[in-house]
């Protein structure tokens, strides 16, 4: 009975305070009706007008009062006193290998602040004229301008309404304050404009406004941007200069004045107008400044000279656009950008460049250095002797059209003719100028080398050396070089000859053929070991570098096949020309895409295209931006690509590659082609293994400066050596699997002998019948006149004299070795044995060398 009690007590009490809970809600329910029904009575006895005007009014308040909590929320998480006092500490972009050693930063060569007494008052009138008119009024927000600029931005008319100070605040902190265009960011901006006012004084924010603000080109800084366009200091910008610089703020892209110089001139004009309004010229000035051209003088920026490569130089390009449309500040944002680049294989890159290009240049130096020329197969021959000749003094002696064509094409002698001295005198005084000749003798005769290595699996670059210097050399002969690749473009005929159905063991006569190109003349391919007339079949027309097989094998597939697979595997930026001498590599492409289309081929068909970065992360190792490639696409056939892989390997185990098992000792699954053109202009190779594909080219910058000898204008015994000095480093430090193989492969590589005569790859040009020769791709080349062209014929027809030359005393010292043999014998005459001696060895002082050691 007790417990009855108890609950019935409990549930009364709880009655009653639900019964009051009722009551207050009831009460206040009841004053908030009552005060709704009084403002409601309120406002239906105004006037309609009367009665939007209240609504309007208190929807206004309650905004603002909405806004004020959000901006006091806001306040503690943006920059602070402390942090402006600081001003951030700016750390630079890096770029990284995919294994994480930096390869290049972002920090030097960019940027370089400047007082505000060393910039132009032309910059500082415009500036204030046209982007913030009331600056010098304002504590870091322009209320009639922002109200201005929202009132014309919901008529539909879009326009800035941010102060000086609010763009300096997003310059010093990108990052706290956020690049999206949103009432988030703009509420932040307020708020550091305002901490920076209370801290700065106007001519320090002026100052670290104009020191900070981005001129694209990855250029940061007035001071940089009039060196950039103007090509002189801040403090020399005159008006018009100033008002170009100050116009490109609105939209640096879009203003550019590089690019887009008349909308420059035309925002220039405005800024001006501006300056008009700010009283700092007159209306009869401003007629007299409008009607003048920009007169940019553009010269881009040296960035951190001594740290870049090819490589990093060719992704700092790319990123610097990425940054401009992604809104970062290279050199204050602090990212990295993780490259696909492997640090100990581009070592090993530089390396096998360095070497073995150094070594080639001592025997271009000694060859053409007198008129007979040893013959020597080994560098270590030409290096001992290096040291006391004058390197190519034959050359210029036997090609003064050369020398003199060479002369004019400088600019000094441009200069001198334009200012008009008369084009005679011009070139005799220069050629009478020892310090300019040896200069221009320096630049033409330096040999010089290309090599990129791709990942066939992904298409990530794994090594990449443009230029045997990089600080001597800038011109990129991986990407920016496009030359006769020879026949190195011979598999990819072979490859659509298989797509077609043509089996490798199809057989072709050796002998030389008329073929006749399109425009009406006759090609007639041949090949410098010369014809047998015998049957060959097409698996040895490739291995052997047949000229005369591969325009067969061309008839049969077709131009429109080779030049469709070829494009397909990766050969889609230079333009082929459908001509029947493309078969032997005769149209200009770049070291890049002949690489990417062997990496196409030994990825079993599949084509990717190559990637250099593979993501970018913040300074906090937060990921900003990933890059993802593409799925590949079917070049070829799986069962083409291996049938073609393994006449490739044929290349290397018995055809013009053997060099890369005898000389390198590699005996890896490997497979690849040789490359040469005509008169020894460009030597090629690329080796395909099945975890990398690396490529390499030699030659001189003008192709008109060539190897002499035959011997190593080949690509077998020049472009070869870098590609094999590089995979056997790649090879012996674990870099590459040497057990891995390509589908089809033999159980082991053995050992191959090297083939009792040395076979000779020769060129395919057209030219020596009468049709056309393609056009050459040359550094800096122009075009000749009448006199010029007839002077190169003339140097074509002597190299070619030369070469036959050459030749003939190849013959000549054979013989004399076996007039040697002969004298051996006791019933002839001591003394004249011993003159004979005497004379071949100084013909051929240069083979008494040391071996070589490579």
């Amino acid at each position: 009975m007790s417990i009855q009690l108890g609950t019935s007590t409990v549930n009364e009490f709880w009655k009653r305070q639900q019964v009051r809970l009722a009551h207050a809600v009831n009460g206040t329910r009841g004053r908030a009706e009552e005060r709704y029904a009084h403002a409601h009575g309120y406002l239906m006895r105004q006037s309609p007008r009367r009665r939007r005007l209240l609504l309007a009014l208190w929807g206004l308040l309650a905004l603002l009062l909405l806004l004020l909590v959000y901006v006091l929320i806001l306040i503690p998480v943006t920059p602070g006193i402390k942090d402006l006092k600081q001003a951030r500490a700016a750390r630079a972009t890096v770029m990284v290998s995919a294994d994480g050693k930096e390869l290049a930063s972002f920090d030097q060569g960019l940027q370089e602040r400047v007082k505000l007494a060393q910039i132009s008052p032309n910059v500082i009138n415009a500036l204030i004229d046209t982007e913030d008119k009331r600056f010098r009024e304002h504590h870091g927000i322009d209320v009639r301008r922002t109200l201005g600029a929202l009132l014309y931005s919901l008529r539909g008319d879009a326009q800035g309404g941010s102060t000086i100070t609010q763009q300096l605040a997003r310059n010093m902190f990108p990052e706290e304050i956020g690049r999206s265009r949103n009432l988030n960011r703009k509420l932040k901006e307020l708020i550091t404009a305002l901490k920076i006012e209370s801290t700065y004084s106007k001519d320090e924010i002026l100052e670290a406004y104009l020191n900070t603000v981005p001129f694209l080109y990855n250029t940061f800084g007035i001071e940089m941007a009039a060196r950039t366009y103007f090509d002189k200091s801040a403090a020399q910008l005159d008006i018009l200069e100033a008002a170009t610089l100050v116009g490109m703020l609105k939209g640096t892209n879009y203003y550019n004045p590089v690019t887009n110089p008349q909308r420059s001139l035309v925002r220039r004009n405005v800024v001006l107008g501006q300056m008009v309004k700010g009283g700092h010229i007159n209306a009869a000035r401003y007629q007299q400044l409008a009607r003048r051209p920009l007169r940019v003088h553009f010269s881009r920026q040296a960035e951190r000279p001594g740290t870049d490569s090819h490589f990093t130089a060719y992704v700092r390009k790319w990123l610097i656009d990425w940054a401009d449309e992604n809104d970062y500040n290279l050199q204050l944002d602090g990212l990295v950008v993780h490259t696909t680049l492997d640090f100990g294989l581009q070592r090993a890159a530089l390396a096998a460049v360095e070497r073995q290009a150094n070594a080639l240049q001592a025997v271009a130096d000694v060859e053409w250095s007198q008129a007979g020329v040893s013959g020597a197969t080994t560098i270590g021959a030409y290096a001992a002797v290096r040291g006391g000749v004058k390197p190519f003094q034959y050359f210029w002696q036997s090609h003064p059209a050369l020398g003199d064509a060479f002369v004019r094409e400088t600019g000094d002698y441009r200069k001198a003719v334009d200012g008009g001295e008369a084009p005679a005198a011009a070139l005799a005084r220069l050629k009478n100028d020892r310090t300019f000749i040896a200069s221009v003798h320096a630049v033409k005769s330096r040999l010089e080398a290309g090599f990129v290595a791709i990942d066939p699996a992904s298409g990530e670059v794994r090594a990449w050396v443009g230029s045997r210097d990089f600080q001597r050399d800038q011109f990129d002969h991986v990407v920016r070089a496009a030359r006769q690749p020879g026949s190195t473009f011979k598999p990819i005929v072979y490859g659509a000859a298989l797509e077609k159905g043509l089996l490798p063991e199809r057989p072709y006569r050796d002998a030389v053929m008329n073929i006749k190109a399109g425009d009406g003349t006759v090609w007639r391919p041949t090949d410098m070991s010369g014809t047998t007339g015998n049957t060959m079949t097409m698996r040895d027309g490739l291995v052997f570098s047949k000229n005369t097989i591969t325009a067969q094998v061309m008839q049969d597939t077709g131009l429109p096949a080779i030049i469709s697979l070829a494009k397909s595997l990766g050969i889609n930026q230079s333009k082929l020309q459908s001509v029947p001498s493309l078969a032997l590599g005769t149209s200009p492409v770049t070291l890049l895409e002949m690489v990417n289309a062997y990496a196409t081929i030994a990825a079993q068909g599949a084509y990717h295209k190559p990637m250099f970065i593979s993501h970018i992360t913040d300074r906090d190792g937060k990921e900003v931006a990933r890059f993802v490639a593409a799925a590949p696409t079917r070049a070829m056939s799986q069962a083409g690509a291996v049938t073609l892989i393994d006449m490739m390997r044929g290349v290397i185990n018995r055809g013009t590659g053997t060099a890369i098992r005898n000389r390198f000792g590699i005996t890896a699954d490997v497979a690849g082609k040789t490359g040469t053109t005509q008169n020894n202009a460009d030597g090629w190779f690329i080796l395909m293994h099945p975890n990398l594909v690396a490529g390499a080219w030699v030659g001189f910058n003008d192709n008109r400066v060539a190897m002499r000898s035959s011997y190593w204008g080949q690509g077998g015994h020049n472009a070869l050596l870098l590609v094999g000095d590089f995979f056997k480093n790649a090879l012996d430090t674990g870099k590459l699997d040497g057990a891995a193989q390509f589908p089809g492969a033999p159980p082991r590589a053995a050992p191959h002998q090297q083939p009792d005569e040395e076979i000779i790859e020769e060129g395919g040009d057209m030219q020596a019948d009468g049709a056309p020769a393609p056009q050459q791709a040359e550094d800096g080349g122009q075009q000749q006149d009448a006199q010029e062209r007839s002077d190169d014929r003339a140097v074509r027809e002597r190299d070619a004299e030369v070469d036959r030359q050459i030749r003939e005393e190849r013959q000549q010292q054979l013989d004399r070795l076996q007039q040697l043999d002969r004298l051996q014998q006791p019933d002839r005459q001591q003394s004249e044995r011993q003159q004979i001696e005497r004379q071949f060895r100084q013909e051929r002082q240069i083979q008494d060398g040391p071996p070589a050691d490579n």
